[in-house]
């Protein structure tokens, strides 16, 4: 299948503000681009490109007074099939981790494994482990928060959500996140595109996408605690270890939104 994928954001800036943004897709997924994601602005001004510590793609470019305009639209094709589904992927212990995973078993600025260890331990330490034990994580952060856009707040954390028992996308993964790595099992954050291919309606408005990855057995796994089913036509843009690793967009002065839309749909 063929997915045509973008964004339009609008900024008004005040005066001359430089920007660093990550809306480029994952260079793992170059090779499945039928047009690339070129990213356009308007006005043009210059861009300079580069991979973060993650890997990730990232621009530098200097956004000019007045209103200024980020797009792209790009086409991937991609297989079609669902996440994958691993019940028999293990739990890796931790001294036989490789040395690029740990620094996902660590805490960082929204997950905070130490005020969460003695509650992840308490719920999930006596039941099974591996694959097994991060859907039980996934099933109670599903059923414990509530979804809703008017509950966004770009600074709640994962204990926050715990606490509240609401949010939207990226609290549903910072809050198993956490918990997973209270566990020692090593997951980061992820960020990208995931439209409505395979769901029925009524379809919400569409945006980025937040979900996580777990290291089980020698691989990364896909779990999406906020659909918690497998889904069709994810498209990674970042990942990191939270959403702090993985803003879309960094400006570097005062700004004001004044348009956002995000397209990601199945074409022939």
């Amino acid at each position: 299948m063929n997915i045509q994928l973008g964004f339009e954001i609008a900024y008004k800036f005040p005066r001359p503000t430089p920007m660093i943004l990550n809306l480029n897709i994952h260079y793992s997924r170059a090779s499945d681009l039928l047009r690339p994601d070129h990213l356009l602005t308007h006005p043009a001004v210059s861009t300079t490109a580069y991979r973060d510590l993650f890997g990730n793609w990232c621009t530098r470019l200097v956004a000019p007074a007045g209103r200024f305009v980020l797009s792209t639209d790009a086409l991937i094709r991609d297989s079609g099939l669902p996440d994958s589904i691993a019940p028999s992927a293990s739990q890796t212990a931790v001294e036989r981790l490789p040395e690029s995973t740990l620094v996902y078993l660590l805490g960082s600025r929204y997950c905070e494994t130490d005020l969460l260890s003695d509650f992840a331990w308490q719920r999930f330490g006596s039941g099974p482990s591996g694959w097994a034990r991060v859907q039980a994580v996934c099933d109670f952060v599903h059923q414990h928060i509530e979804f809703g856009y008017q509950h966004a707040r770009r600074t709640r954390s994962a204990l926050e959500a715990f606490k509240e028992g609401k949010g939207v996308c990226r609290d549903y993964a910072h809050l198993a996140i956490a918990l997973c790595r209270c566990l020692n099992i090593p997951a980061r954050y992820c960020t990208g595109y995931l439209g409505d291919v395979g769901t029925a309606p009524p379809f919400g408005p569409m945006d980025f996408a937040g979900w996580f990855e777990a290291f089980l057995g020698d691989r990364w796994y896909t779990f999406d605690a906020r659909n918690n089913v497998p889904r069709i036509g994810r498209v990674l843009i970042a990942q990191g270890r939270d959403a702090s690793d993985v803003a879309l967009s960094c400006t570097f002065g005062p700004d004001q939104l004044e348009g956002f839309k995000v397209w990601c749909d199945e074409v022939q």
